[in-house]
Formats: C-alpha cells, structure tokens, sequence
C-alpha cells in the first residue's frame, strides 16, 4: 500500500505590502481649486521613487506628513474665498514653506503661495509665503509656447551638455500678474520666448521652493520630475540642496 502523500501546510495569506520608511511622499493638491496635472508627469515623479499623497486644499486643515510639496495648476480665483477661509492649511504650508520643506508651485500653485489675490473688485488673503500681490487681468498676461534658460540659482537645474546654461521649453497661460516682489528676488530661470513673472524671468526661488508661471513637461529634454525628486531626496537626507 503506497502512503498518502504529506498533506501540505496551508496557505499563507500575502504578506502586506508595506513602503519602505526611505520612501519619499510628495503631497499634491488636488481638488477643484488646483487641478491641472499631467498624468505623465504624475507617473514620472512615481516612477522617479515618490509616493503621491493627494490633499485638498479647500477641505483639509493641515498637510499629510510629506516631504516634499507640488502645487500645480488651477483656479484658485474661482475659490478664492474658500481658500482665504482655510487658514489652518494656509498657516501650514506657509510654516513648512518657511521651515525649509521642498516645494514646486507653478501657475495656481504660485498664485496660493503668494501674499494676497484680487479679482473682480475682491481680494482673499493667500498662503503669504511669496512676498507678492496677485492681480488677475481680463485678457492672458502669458499664452503659449515658452524657452527658459537656466539662470544657475535654481533648487534642481538641469545640467547641460556643455559650458552653457541649459535651456528647455515650457508653456504658459495665465490671467494673473504679480507685483511688489523685492528688487533682490532671485530667479531659476530667464525667459528667452514668452512672459513668465516680468517678461524676463521665470521661478522664483526662495528657501527650498521654486513658484513661476510656466508649466513645466516631462520631456527627453526636460526631466524635471527625477531632478524635483532627488532634490526632494537631498533635503530630506540633510545633504547640501544645491
């Protein structure tokens, strides 16, 4: 009579799938106040090594526990009230902006960070950390295709192939101009084509954030995703940030 064969242990359930604790976390707003987002860089930043952690600005109180910030696109005008309202979150991105936190704010994400913002005869009380006043125009102050050039003050520049400053197109449509910026604002980047802040620059850096106009893609050209994310990395591991 041949045995029975063993009866096999039973099955384990999966393990769980847990981030490493080196994992970094960007938080993004996104909501109907800042909602324009790529899905291609999105998954660029993913694939760079962040874990995105979505917030909404005009319903929560307070940021995720994130290590670096991306304020996108928008209409913060359109819900300028609301947002004027959520001061404990504007209190505290303006603390973690002021406390060295990673941020890349471009176009609604500039706007928000700024002092204030007027439109139709109203004006709200923004994040306060960019030392501007927002005014939103009837006709685009921005529109269309933009070249920048690296001014070298940027917190995650590209490197270019040689000695020269590297330049990438970027894009830009904006109703909104800003003013009262101190005459010793530095710059990431000079506009070559286009309008950015003035007419001549573009990313204003200040700490460890980088606000503009100018919407930038992840391109061959321009991988700005993996260079936001390693500056991400470098700050949160304490070294140099440039």
């Amino acid at each position: 009579m041949v045995p029975a064969p063993p009866t096999p242990p039973p099955a384990l359930p999966p393990a769980p799938i847990t981030l490493s604790s080196s994992k970094l976390r960007i938080g993004i707003a996104r909501d109907s106040a800042f909602g324009f987002y790529y899905a291609d860089d999105l998954e660029a930043l993913a694939d760079a090594g962040a874990d995105l952690v979505f917030f909404n600005s005009l319903a929560d109180r307070k940021l995720p526990p994130v290590d670096g910030l991306f304020l996108g696109g928008g209409f913060p005008e359109t819900h300028m009230q609301a947002l004027q309202d959520n001061k404990a979150l504007r209190d505290d991105i303006k603390a973690a902006a002021q406390n060295g936190l990673p941020i890349y704010a471009e176009c609604g994400g500039l706007i928000y960070l700024s002092h204030d913002i007027s439109w139709h005869g109203e004006r709200a009380e923004m994040v306060g950390f960019i030392p501007g006043r927002i005014t939103m125009h009837e006709v685009p102050q921005g529109r269309g295709l933009v070249r920048l050039q690296e001014t070298g003050h940027g917190d995650w520049p590209r490197q270019s192939d040689d000695d020269q400053p590297a330049s990438l197109m970027a894009h830009e449509f904006h109703y909104a101009s800003i003013a009262g910026l101190p005459d010793d604002t530095v710059f990431a980047h000079k506009v070559l084509r286009g309008h950015g802040i003035d007419g001549t620059h573009d990313g204003i850096v200040l700490n460890n954030v980088q606000a503009g106009f100018c919407h930038h893609r992840t391109t061959a050209q321009n991988d700005w995703a993996v260079r936001f994310v390693d500056f991400v990395q470098r700050c949160k591991s304490g070294a140099p940030a440039r």
